[in-house]
């Protein structure tokens, strides 16, 4: 049972949500849906750098004087806070589909559609993969990690056109991107190579350019993909995945160092 909310925009800055029960949390993509009684929906959108997070309710005006925090919403025991959200509105359970109906199946949705999703990633023959994978209108969830990782696992260039590419391929790629994902929900903590060398460098190629292959050993690289606006920026081995992209001009990179994060 929700004791009270403190909603921090301007169109919800009267709305009280104390005295609904939760009735479950349900992601799509960067999407939350946060359903309660009464039939209303919470719905937020993280962006690249929003978050929510659960805390013992003690903490709530601590935590609540941040200038960044959108929303709280806490019980006799816990506050949830939503921190540099970018979107938050409030509808109607029934009218969901007025702010996700258009996004595709969502990885992490036990009902999740594989055919759907990979009859989507395959209608554009003529697009790279990595666009392809990156549209929420295709399949919901997957993101730069979630992509750059399964592709490199794969040995599939992210500047490969999906047309080249087999069904099968397309199938087993999703299956991997949902699999990590799922994997790294349930511990906690992105985590993708499985190896003992967790923590920040816990990945095959992203976030580690200039850095050796786990591999092979060559020199990890980065590389636009895409146009603008939508145009996004992949991490590749070179050798395991077919040879520089067609936007990597061969010129030396460096280590990011600790600015992984920053790609999403």
């Amino acid at each position: 049972m929700l004791e009270g909310s403190d909603l921090r925009v301007p169109s919800l800055a009267t709305t009280d949500l104390s005295g609904r029960r939760t009735v479950e949390v349900v992601p799509r993509g960067k999407h939350l849906l946060h359903r309660v009684e009464g039939g209303l929906t919470l719905h937020s959108h993280l962006r690249m750098e929003g978050s929510w997070r659960v805390h013992p309710v003690g903490r709530r005006h601590a935590l609540g004087r941040a200038h960044t925090v959108r929303a709280l919403l806490w019980t006799s025991a816990r506050v949830a806070v939503g921190d540099s959200l970018g979107m938050l509105d409030l509808v109607r359970t029934t009218e969901e589909h007025r702010v996700v109906g258009h996004l595709g199946p969502d990885l992490l949705d036990p009902a999740y559609d594989a055919a759907q999703a990979l009859a989507n990633v395959r209608s554009d023959p003529g697009r790279t993969i990595t666009e392809a994978c990156l549209d929420q209108r295709n399949v919901a969830g997957m993101g730069t990690i979630f992509t750059a990782e399964p592709l490199f696992l794969h040995g599939i260039g992210p500047w490969t056109p999906v047309g080249e590419l087999a069904e099968t391929q397309v199938a087993e790629l999703l299956a991997t991107a949902r699999r990590l994902l799922v994997l790294s929900c349930r511990v906690g903590r992105t985590t993708v190579t499985g190896r003992a060398d967790v923590g920040a460098d816990d990945a095959w190629v992203h976030g580690r350019v200039g850095l050796p292959c786990k591999r092979c050993g060559t020199t990890v690289r980065l590389a636009p993909v895409g146009r603008q606006p939508q145009q996004r920026v992949m991490f590749y081995c070179p050798t395991c995945q077919g040879g520089l992209a067609p936007t990597d001009d061969g010129a030396r990179q460096t280590p990011l160092g600790h600015g992984r994060r920053s790609y999403g």
